[in-house]
């Protein structure tokens, strides 16, 4: 037998199969969900007075003026971030804040799309990030959404970390 004359067949199955399964489906109405973007209210009242918990630190999306507070310790190289959080009705979460650590400042926005299918929502990083489950349907200890916290655990540390790098510069200006 010759490969060609398999794929002819199989390519014969396929054309007449085809058809008859999407034609079923139809039939039955199975069509994919739409996920639809989380409006800017919904991201809101997800965001809005929490802690985000991250393994190398924390984010606050401080409800008075938007404002967005930050820090990080990674492998010890310790960083703050002040700025501002942003939400729209494109399902988009914005930080857009001044990162500083020992060696400078540099500005920097990071993005996370939002979409749900039903009462399951999903996130990715923009621009090109992989979306993933944010929050099932029935929530599990798991879910990413579960590391947004109502206690304020980074003002403080954010304030303290400021303060020693401040006085770092200072000392290495010679003040």
């Amino acid at each position: 037998m010759r490969i060609g004359s398999k794929l002819y067949g199989a390519a014969l199955a396929l054309s007449l199969c085809l058809p008859m399964a999407a034609q079923g489906a139809e039939a039955a109405g199975k069509t994919e969900p739409t996920a639809t973007p989380l409006s800017a209210y919904e991201l809101y009242r997800i965001y809005g007075d929490k802690t985000w918990i991250w393994n190398t630190g924390a984010g606050r999306f401080v409800d008075d003026g938007r404002r967005f507070v930050a820090w990080t310790d990674d492998k010890g190289k310790q960083s703050f971030a002040e700025g501002r959080w942003v939400v729209d009705d494109l399902g988009q979460l914005c930080m857009r804040a001044t990162w500083t650590n020992a060696e400078g400042a540099a500005r920097a926005s990071t993005c996370f799309g939002h979409r749900k299918i039903g009462n399951t929502i999903y996130q990715r990083r923009q621009p090109d990030g992989n979306w993933y489950v944010f929050r099932h349907a029935s929530v599990r200890d798991d879910d990413e959404f579960g590391k947004l916290v109502p206690m304020d655990s980074v003002s403080a540390k954010a304030r303290d970390l400021k303060q020693a790098l401040q006085s770092q510069e200072v000392t290495r200006k010679g003040g």
